[in-house]
């Protein structure tokens, strides 16, 4: 009995110690998948930040590129979108909002970008990513001068400067200046990049000729509006034949003048000397378009003012009288075969500034064939945050 009993309880011993060790087996596989889950699941969400992380840098260079082109945009520069995506049909989308930073109103190439990415699921945002930053265009050219210029006292370059030649004088410059030959200017607060072999922007490149008649809208052709040599105390823009508003003094043996209280909403073209007398004279050129287009000399007289908003293409140099009030450039200046003179012995106010959202152009100078050009061919983030 005692042999048997002993023999039953070290079996019922036996039993609760394999019950004890598949109990622990047990525990310790159950902890093991727990932990294997969590760090499963760890893993695929450091992947969804990832991705995300991705997605709104990408959104950036999106930004960026459009900020670059504005061209491509209905307003004066693009101000973001939302729910977009870098590959059509996925779930992953990201919202960008643009605000220029016009804290400087003499500085318009800093532009703050916000970009939140996220994935959609079941109408919830998940695994999202938030990135803020400063984009600078640059280089962006004001002023080009085709030969050796002085930047005298009087002018005031708020933005980028090549000059094909050599470049002086004490005139502020607010940007970097590129020169063919050497830079001796002396209130500069950008960089000198000296003897450059390579311009930092093209040509404009637009050709009178595209403008003497007519002119193309993608295939569609339009009447340009030819003018009287001299004019004065008149407004002109956009009308249903003439929808950009290009005005054109046909003759090039006359001299055109602005004598007072001109308003030209749309492109002034001339093919030959342009002549400024009197005050209240505002070219703002139309989305894509320039504002003035000169094949000769522009001539500000005694008393003149000139105000442009858009890109100015001169062929000659700009003689500024001595009497001679002011002139205001925003977008872009570009002389093909000269430079701005007379300015120093004057007590003209010469302000210079890029804004190259207004002076980036496209025009067709064939049907269905466009010609793109800025005067900003790069840019740059000086900051990027993520939140």
């Amino acid at each position: 009995m005692n042999a048997n009993s002993n023999k039953t309880r070290r079996h019922g011993v036996a039993l609760l110690v394999v019950l004890f060790i598949i109990m622990a087996i047990t525990v310790l596989s159950v902890g093991f998948l727990s932990q294997s889950d969590v760090e499963l699941a760890c893993g695929q969400n450091m992947i969804l930040r990832t991705q995300m992380d991705y997605l709104a840098e990408s959104g950036l260079e999106h930004a960026r590129g459009l900020i670059l082109s504005p061209q491509d945009i209905a307003s004066e520069y693009w101000a973001g979108a939302t729910a977009q995506q870098l590959v059509a049909g996925s779930n992953d989308y990201y919202d960008l909002e643009v605000i220029r930073d016009d804290s400087d109103p003499t500085d318009r190439c800093n532009y703050f970008i916000d970009c939140n990415s996220y994935r959609l699921k079941d109408g919830e945002k998940i695994g999202r990513s938030s990135i803020r930053a400063k984009l600078r265009l640059d280089p962006c050219i004001a002023y080009w001068a085709g030969s050796s210029t002085i930047i005298s006292q009087r002018i005031t370059v708020n933005g980028d400067i090549y000059c094909d030649g050599n470049l002086s004088g004490n005139g502020y410059v607010g940007g970097d200046v590129f020169a063919s030959g050497s830079i001796t200017g002396t209130n500069i607060t950008g960089q000198k990049n000296e003897a450059i072999i390579e311009v930092p922007v093209n040509w404009p490149g637009l050709d009178i000729n595209d403008f003497s008649l007519n002119y193309y809208i993608d295939s569609a052709s339009y009447s340009v509006e030819i003018i009287e040599p001299n004019i004065s105390n008149v407004t002109l823009g956009p009308s249903g034949s003439n929808p950009v508003g290009i005005y054109y003094c046909e003759d090039p043996n006359k001299l055109v003048s602005l004598g007072g209280n001109v308003i030209v909403n749309g492109t002034l073209v001339v093919n030959g000397d342009l002549t400024i007398s009197g005050t209240t004279n505002v070219i703002t050129a139309i989305k894509n378009y320039p504002a003035l287009l000169v094949s000769g000399e522009v001539m500000i007289k005694d008393g003149g003012t000139l105000q442009i908003k858009g890109l100015a293409q001169i062929g000659q140099r700009i003689a500024v009288s001595a009497g001679a009030q002011n002139m205001d450039i925003d977008g872009a200046l570009f002389i093909a075969n000269g430079s701005i003179e007379g300015s120093a012995s004057s007590s003209i106010s010469i302000d210079i500034t890029a804004a190259p959202s207004i002076a980036s152009i496209q025009t067709w100078p064939t049907p269905g064939t466009a010609r793109r050009w800025r005067p900003a061919t790069g840019a740059f983030f000086r900051s990027i945050e993520r939140k």
